[in-house]
């Protein structure tokens, strides 16, 4: 090889890209070494956070340690593991990161409600309320960031859904609102609902996976039959809360009990008519015994006739169940008014003679726009 054909291989050579050899835990070049992002450790199971002790040449009892400050305890850093040694908190540190959820804005409404604005760990933003009443303190909880469903009276619904949250993002709220709780009232959570931002049957796996980790002993501990989840309505997942026997209550979003008006303020009733919610309903308490709960929000010259509230009565004659007639909260988004409080109480008197029983539900903090149907992040979502 003469000379100018050397520098020609030599450069070209220089040129080429750099070789790239991909180790257990390291991506290595020939310059330098990229480690990869940390996992978060609240998305491992106790089994594999014990494989990763052994892994290291530790105790496998050391995994339930960690375990039960993550899901019993709560704590958001491995500084606060006092029963671990040092050199295992740094061990931790090295691999593993926790993602907590943060407050952003805390919004207290003259009747005590508290709304809650959770920064989650990549800017996005969501929405939980606190509710305090003489016999109970409920949390309002949220599973999604927005919401792929266009119910045309909530406000979630002009929003878009962003991402599905997680296990532990669930589950923060709980414990961010049962702290709120003990600080304004002294008192702590006693119920939950799912009824925030979002369609918890669209994130089913992590919203199961949440319940677990709220009524498990190994978590918060809280009674299967405090927590209830609302859908919207999406009858093959309603038949699978039936098939994995869930514990806790089941709520319909209905709001209407004839599948025209349906399919005008919810359109996810299109490709889930009434016909098709009621066999899913009939099935899920075949398989759970647990009594299912209508909400009925009653919209003035809409659906707060008699003869809606017969169509309902119909409606609910297939499985024990509850109505919640709820009042309607005003939104910017939508021209839908309350149902004025007469026909509303007629409505009530009418089921209940038929001996369904009837709850009917003033609103809370309207004032801050925490009640039904307003839950909507008015500062834009970082990732928006």
């Amino acid at each position: 090889m003469d000379y100018k054909s050397f520098c020609d291989y030599l450069c070209t050579m220089i040129a080429k890209p750099k070789l790239q050899i991909k180790l257990k835990d390291t991506l290595v070049t020939d310059n330098q070494a990229i480690t990869p992002p940390l996992k978060d450790i609240r998305k491992m199971s106790l089994e594999e956070i014990q494989s990763f002790f052994v892994r290291h040449g530790e105790k496998a009892f050391r995994a339930k340690q960690v375990y039960e400050w993550l899901w019993k305890k709560s704590v958001v850093s491995f500084d606060y593991m006092t029963n671990l040694s040092a050199s295992l908190r740094q061990l931790l540190s090295k691999y593993f990161i926790i993602n907590p959820v943060h407050i952003s804005e805390k919004q207290i409404s003259k009747d005590g409600t508290i709304k809650v604005g959770f920064r989650l760990f990549d800017g996005n933003l969501v929405e939980g309320v606190l509710i305090p009443a003489d016999d109970r303190m409920t949390a309002c909880i949220s599973s999604q960031v927005g919401c792929s469903l266009t119910c045309k009276f909530c406000a979630t619904g002009y929003m878009d859904r962003v991402r599905n949250l997680d296990p532990a993002e669930i589950y923060d709220q709980v414990v961010l609102i049962d702290r709120i709780a003990k600080e304004h009232y002294q008192l702590p959570l006693t119920n939950i609902v799912y009824m925030g931002m979002g369609e918890p049957m669209l994130n089913y796996a992590n919203v199961l996976k949440s319940t677990e980790l709220i009524t498990s002993p190994e978590g918060l501990g809280m009674a299967s039959k405090r927590i209830t989840v609302s859908t919207a309505g999406i009858a093959k997942m309603i038949k699978k809360l039936g098939d994995d026997g869930v514990k806790f209550n089941l709520a319909l979003s209905l709001h209407a009990a004839n599948d025209t008006k349906r399919n005008q303020i919810m359109p996810i009733n299109e490709s889930n008519t009434l016909e098709a919610l009621r066999d899913a309903l009939k099935y899920f308490y075949q398989k759970t015994k647990n009594k299912v709960t209508f909400e009925y929000i009653v919209f003035n010259h809409f659906n707060d006739t008699l003869k809606d509230a017969e169509e309902l009565y119909y409606f609910c004659k297939h499985l024990p169940v509850k109505v919640n007639i709820i009042e309607y909260n005003p939104i910017a988004e939508a021209r839908f008014e309350n149902a004025q409080e007469d026909k509303i109480t007629k409505f009530a008197n009418y089921l209940e003679a038929k001996g369904i029983v009837v709850n009917v539900r003033r609103s809370r903090g309207k004032d801050i726009d925490a009640a039904c149907g307003q839950l909507a992040i008015k500062e834009k979502n970082n990732n928006a």
